[in-house]
């Protein structure tokens, strides 16, 4: 008899949308293959999908489906072998007093307050700054697998960060973090330090980042966190700087 996540696996079904401007390049068109239905998408299902180049957004699993483009590039950390740069360890020397507290998904008016002002500080003008509760909350509060919230916290209980996670079967998948955009020091480099060393702590050899752009200067923070893999034609492999 064939296991739940398998037929879930095998009963899914993928559709790609219709073209939307990208949201990285600009004057670049971008499409998505949507892995549907979303109700069948386990923990387990979701972990086989990442591996394949997946991600969500809510309840939305997708990858990049573009007609002429393959810029984004799934990216993921091996954590066991990680080692951080001059510059990132002093982001976790200026930052490693923080309280990390680590809860189910849920809404609360200050951190969404937080996710505004970070919105309007990092992405002005993208969208993102005017979303409301309802849109906050489909986009970073609904899941149907294995996913939790991190809060940090100043000593004096200021809050800092949030960020959330997917936990899965090879790994934790980094979903989106907010912080203080006023804060100095690096606090989004300090949230994936974190998270590989939380990685450690509980055993999972990787860290996903999502995607990669190299031509995206919003991007090119992903490929600091080394030793790092890359899919490629469907193949994790080890990624090397040019010579």
């Amino acid at each position: 008899m064939s296991h739940p996540t398998e037929l879930n696996f095998k009963t899914l079904q993928f559709y790609a949308t219709a073209p939307y401007p990208c949201s990285y390049l600009p004057d670049h068109v971008a499409r998505s293959q949507v892995a549907a239905p979303a109700h069948l998408i386990d923990t387990a299902t979701y972990s086989r999908l990442v591996e394949q180049g997946f991600r969500r957004s809510g309840l939305f699993t997708y990858r990049p489906y573009c007609d002429a483009c393959q810029a984004c590039i799934s990216i993921r950390v091996d954590t066991q072998r990680f080692r951080p740069s001059r510059t990132q360890h002093k982001a976790w020397n200026r930052h490693h007093h923080l309280q990390s507290r680590t809860m189910p998904l849920h809404w609360e008016v200050e951190h969404f307050d937080l996710y505004r002002r970070y919105q309007a500080g990092r992405h002005a003008g993208a969208g993102m700054d005017e979303d409301s509760q309802a849109q906050y909350t489909q986009f970073l509060l609904a899941s149907r697998i294995d996913s939790y919230l991190v809060e940090f916290r100043s000593p004096a209980g200021a809050l800092q960060m949030v960020s959330i996670v997917d936990r899965l079967e090879s790994g934790l998948s980094s979903v989106y973090t907010f912080f203080d955009p006023d804060a100095k020091g690096s606090l989004g480099t300090y949230g994936i330090l974190w998270q590989v060393e939380h990685c450690k702590q509980i055993g999972l050899p990787w860290l996903y980042l999502g995607y990669w752009i190299g031509e995206s200067r919003k991007m090119a923070y992903k490929s600091q966190f080394r030793p790092c893999q890359i899919l490629h034609q469907g193949v994790w492999i080890d990624r090397v700087d040019p010579a």
